[in-house]
């Protein structure tokens, strides 16, 4: 059948005048700026780390109270390498006897302040111990300080918590509460127990006149967070602790492990440790002290021939999961506080909460702006917070650490980055993990490891679903999609259930998002095509919608072909706005070529719908903008002509798509119902080439192919018409 038979058999059918549906069923939602973020979150969280786990094991145990023996001071004298700053801190140490080491767990703190003690204690012929927790809350042990002596002291997290969330406040009872008790013991002041804001600082004072009344010193380690943060801006006893470059550690560890083997160990050994699989395996940008000499130990193993390759790698990828694993392992770790000490609801849970949003909601917003990350966490600790207690729904303290502090405990980072408005980029402070891993590892272990994480988690993605922005929904919902493939039984019902059936559309297009990031697991997907294809059929108006827009990123069907024949059967049902965004966004995608051609079949198909899909769909191709049509897989080609219509991009990126391209528009501006769109929409599209050189040149060059249909030329109004607007460019 010719071009002109189509015209005429769709003419000869009447019904109204077809016009072309302005912007995205969400009026907008997601365009401007969601290929970037939709390009970000996958990168984050595509990344493999393993399956899921049922429980998470348990916590390591501390190290023991007491002496240290001999035979681990000589090993730390043989290993350690010095930190930055360690002459200052231990002229510091010196002159005071007394310093505190602020620093994040697993950096070498507590190898740095043993040697630094040992040094010290050396000179004056005493040994080194380690001092217990007890010590903080009256036990026995700091009167019996040796002359000469070096003693080592991590503070617990939690001691101090007191002082960001209740700085200052009155007990309601008049001190006679049990809570008031417990405080007053907590925070070692006999009154004013809310009053808990300098409690680290006089204990520190304490200390240091204690040590040095008996001439010993004292290291004191103190985790990253608010309370360091507090005491390195006082600048009463701490300094920061930066960890030794890695690689030094790890060279020490491998001289060590392979000092009595084949000398060609140790090159091979060094030789592996380099190689590029082996650092995307690890995913951390810089190992920490303790992972350096873990990984040491690895590569021995396999200089040696006992560890093959895969094994190598498989024990690399396991340091990001590791490092979560310990994250929320420590979040739910009773605490060292006497049990008899009754302690406020909520009040003691909320900095461990507080850190665990952070380390999630980062894990959603990797290299997001700061922002955003803050707020998304500030949100989810509340849910987390009134999950633990119902009853008492949590505040925000409003001068909070600087945000460099709070960082260093998610082992992440901040710069300079842009966020993607559409039409412009806005600079932004940006924020992401110290490693590529790390992410999806948190991820996943929030997810698989703590159940009822889930609940408060789910709450929380929902709302974020629910945020214009798709800097915001965009990531939310390519978040719920990687959490339900995990556990599809749970996130149907907790998360893509309740998308779908609100009557916010932008909470529809993030359910639809969230189907198909799910159905990228091939034992999930039939379950998603099945769910699909009882919507499509069903008479939920708003499910129906959520069907179609999940079809528009190919996936969830298992082909583009697929996906396209369901949209082709909804079209029946809908007026075509939804049904051709979703096959415009499929010609945007990774095989356009199969989309024009099933587009050219829908022109000679006798039912309606499907020839108003595809006439509306090359309409619309001509005047939305390609970065607008953002999808869920990677379409390089067209990442040069992001901010060209669609069919420009395509002409220039796909040259072997022009002919079909150049049939659909001759149908479009030859039919009648379709005409006078047609023609506006060319009109539009010559004139924004026109602006650009480059566009221009690829306009010129398919034109000529338009104006030809073999014998039947271009309509005569249509050509008259597009005459008048190229001389008047």
């Amino acid at each position: 059948m010719s071009a002109r038979e189509v015209v005429n058999a769709l003419a000869d059918s009447g019904g109204r005048r077809l016009d072309i549906p302005k912007g995205s069923p969400l009026d907008g939602a997601g365009q401007p700026g969601g290929a970037r973020t939709a390009r970000e979150a996958r990168a984050h969280l595509h990344i493999a780390v393993g399956p899921a786990r049922l429980c998470a094991e348990p916590a390591s145990h501390p190290l023991p109270e007491g002496p240290v023996p001999r035979e681990e001071l000589d090993r730390l004298r043989r290993l350690y390498r010095t930190a930055p700053g360690y002459a200052a801190m231990r002229d510091h140490l010196r002159r005071t006897r007394l310093l505190a080491l602020c620093g994040e767990p697993g950096t070498g703190r507590a190898w740095t302040g043993l040697a630094l003690l040992t040094e010290l204690s050396e000179l004056t012929g005493g040994g080194v111990s380690r001092l217990g927790p007890g010590v903080l809350y009256g036990a026995s042990g700091v009167e019996k300080t040796e002359r000469g002596h070096g003693y080592l002291l991590e503070l617990p997290a939690e001691y101090g918590e007191y002082a960001e969330y209740a700085e200052y406040g009155e007990c309601a009872g008049g001190g006679d509460c049990a809570a008031y008790t417990a405080h007053t013991t907590y925070a070692t002041h006999t009154r004013c127990p809310i009053r808990t804001g300098p409690a680290v600082e006089l204990l520190l004072d304490r200390l240091r006149a204690h040590f040095a009344e008996h001439e010993a010193f004292c290291v004191v380690l103190v985790a990253g967070g608010p309370v360091a943060d507090r005491l390195l801006r006082g600048r009463r006893h701490a300094m920061p602790y930066e960890p030794p470059a890695a690689a030094d550690v790890l060279d020490r560890h491998l001289t060590e492990l392979l000092a009595h083997r084949p000398a060609g160990l140790l090159e091979t050994a060094r030789a592996t440790a380099v190689r590029p699989e082996l650092a995307e395996a690890l995913g951390l940008d810089e190992p920490r002290p303790g992972e350096a000499a873990r990984l040491a130990g690895h590569l021995a193993a396999h200089a040696e021939g006992r560890l093959s390759d895969e094994r190598l790698l498989e024990h690399c990828r396991s340091f990001a999961p590791d490092q979560a694993r310990e994250w929320f392992l420590a979040a739910a770790r009773p605490g060292t506080l006497p049990e008899a000490l009754p302690a406020p609801p909520a009040l003691p849970a909320l900095p461990a909460l507080r850190a665990a949003a952070l380390r999630i909601a980062l894990a959603v917003f990797n290299g997001s702006a700061h922002s955003l990350m803050a707020e998304a966490a500030e949100l989810l600790t509340w849910e987390l917070a009134v999950t633990v207690d119902p009853q008492h729904a949590p505040g925000r303290p409003l001068f909070a650490a600087r945000p460099g502090a709070s960082l260093a405990t998610a082992r992440a980072v901040h710069g300079d980055g842009v966020e993607d408005l559409g039409d412009a980029s806005v600079p932004v402070r940006a924020v992401w993990f110290a490693g590529r891993r790390l992410a999806p590892a948190v991820l996943h272990e929030s997810w698989d490891a703590h159940h009822n994480l889930r609940g408060p988690m789910a709450r929380w993605l929902r709302a974020l679903c629910d945020d214009p922005r798709p800097q915001v929904w965009v990531r939310a919902a390519v978040a719920a999609g990687v959490l339900c493939a995990r556990d599809y039984l749970y996130g149907l019902v907790e998360l893509l259930l309740p998308l779908a059936r609100t009557d916010s559309p932008v909470q529809r297009m993030a359910a639809a998002t969230a189907l198909a990031e799910t159905s990228r697991s091939a034992e999930v997907r039939p379950a998603v095509n099945g769910l699909l294809y009882d919507w499509a059929r069903g008479d939920d108006e708003r499910e129906r919608e959520t069907a179609a827009l999940a079809h528009g990123y190919g996936l969830a069907a298992g082909s583009v072909v697929a996906s396209l024949e369901e949209l082709g059967r909804i079209a029946c049902a809908d007026d075509g706005r939804t049904t051709s965004y979703s096959v415009l966004r499929l010609l945007a995608g990774t095989e356009p070529e199969t989309v024009l051609a099933v587009l050219t079949h829908w022109l000679r198909d006798t039912r309606r719908p499907r020839r108003d899909l595809a006439l509306l769909t090359v309409l619309r191709a001509v005047t939305t903008r390609t970065s607008h049509l953002w999808g869920l897989c990677e379409v390089p080609e067209l990442e040069p002509y992001a901010a060209w219509p669609l069919a420009t991009a395509l002409l220039a990126a796909r040259p072997e798509c022009e002919p079909r391209l150049a049939e659909l528009l001759r149908a479009a501006l030859t039919w009648a119902r379709s005409a006078g769109a047609a023609e506006d929409a060319l009109v539009g599209w010559i004139r924004r080439a026109a602006r650009d050189e480059r566009q221009l040149a690829v306009m010129c060059g398919f034109l000529p192919r338009l104006a030809q249909d073999g014998d039947e030329p271009l309509d005569a109004g249509a050509a008259t018409r597009i005459r008048e607007v190229l001389e008047a460019l």
